[in-house]
């Protein structure tokens, strides 16, 4: 219980944060990701169950909040936050620039996959360099958020972690 209320404190806070002050925040086109973020982070941190949770209800509240087409950005999430998850089981010692390069490369990935489908779908009707720019500068806007939200939202996953009991 005390887990799943702390996932949606995290995820209201990054979408109201996403929505408010970094709505202004744009270079050429493209902003700050934070559910991208806050799915790639939980997903190193917690594994591919707990990425795919995080980005399927940060998408969903996304996709509602912002009135765009609903799912797409749940889709992409929660695939997202899978394969970050299962690539966690390969890093040995990550350094402290790992999870940079990580969220970097993840939100990157994660955007032209939702652009892709939005393209599909008949949602989005952009040239494919656009497209290319705000993916890649999404990635820079998160890779240099980064460092200041990762070590709050690791504390906040290792507080929501249940605690084992030990009995005699």
């Amino acid at each position: 219980m005390r887990r799943a209320l702390l996932l949606s404190a995290v995820i209201l806070t990054a979408l109201l944060l996403q929505t408010t002050v970094l709505a202004d925040v744009r270079l050429l086109g493209a902003k700050p990701e934070l559910m991208y973020l806050l799915t790639i982070v939980f997903a190193f941190l917690e594994g591919p169950a707990s990425g795919a949770v995080t980005g399927f209800v940060g998408g969903m509240a996304q996709d509602f909040l912002l009135d765009e087409p609903k799912g797409i950005t749940a889709l992409t999430l929660t695939l997202l936050g899978y394969g970050i998850g299962l690539i966690r089981q390969y890093v040995v010692g990550p350094s402290p620039v790992f999870p940079v390069v990580l969220v970097a490369g993840g939100t990157f990935v994660g955007v032209l996959f939702n652009g892709v489908v939005r393209f599909l779908l008949g949602q989005f009707d952009v040239t494919v360099l656009y497209q290319l720019r705000v993916a890649a500068l999404s990635a820079v806007y998160n890779a240099i958020l980064t460092p200041l939200l990762f070590p709050v939202l690791r504390r906040a996953a290792e507080v929501s972690r249940s605690r084992r009991v030990s009995r005699w």
